[in-house]
């Protein structure tokens, strides 16, 4: 009997599917970690603006913590009640305000001299004949 049919005779068929998508998934995972591990933090670093850094920094601990979420889920410690949900929470804070940032840097800017220009040319002014026309009394309506 080979490895694989041992193997598969420790679980339930039905889950193969499921551990099949998982495996390949961290095969994809270790891939990533080998890529960015092959380049140096500080390299990395002089490369991105500070706005990409704290991305980055966000994403790594983020990934990091929840890898760690798994862990103690494969060991049968429940994470929801593990300071790691905590921690979690306090990353996803922090990255909705780097893209509260990102966000306001890609919001259009206000030009105000176009702006100036496009309702000075948008009004109406009164040409010497409607001026004169506009400070007579409407005809009908009492001067008080």
């Amino acid at each position: 009997m080979s490895e694989d049919d041992s193997n598969m005779e420790e679980y339930p068929t039905e889950i193969h599917d499921y551990l099949a998508a998982f495996e390949k998934s961290l095969g994809s995972v270790d891939e990533m970690l080998k890529t960015m591990m092959s380049v140096s933090r500080s390299e990395l670093l002089q490369k991105v603006d500070p706005l990409e850094q704290a991305k980055l920094d966000l994403v790594s601990v983020y990934t990091l913590n929840s890898m760690f979420w798994v862990y103690l889920a494969t060991q049968g410690i429940n994470p929801k009640e593990h300071p790691v949900k905590q921690e979690l929470e306090r990353i996803r804070t922090y990255m909705n305000k780097v893209k509260e940032i990102t966000d306001k840097k890609k919001a259009s800017k206000l030009d105000k001299g176009a702006a100036s220009r496009f309702v000075k040319n948008a009004l109406w002014e009164p040409n010497a004949e409607n001026e004169h026309a506009s400070k007579a009394p409407a005809k009908g309506k009492k001067r008080q």
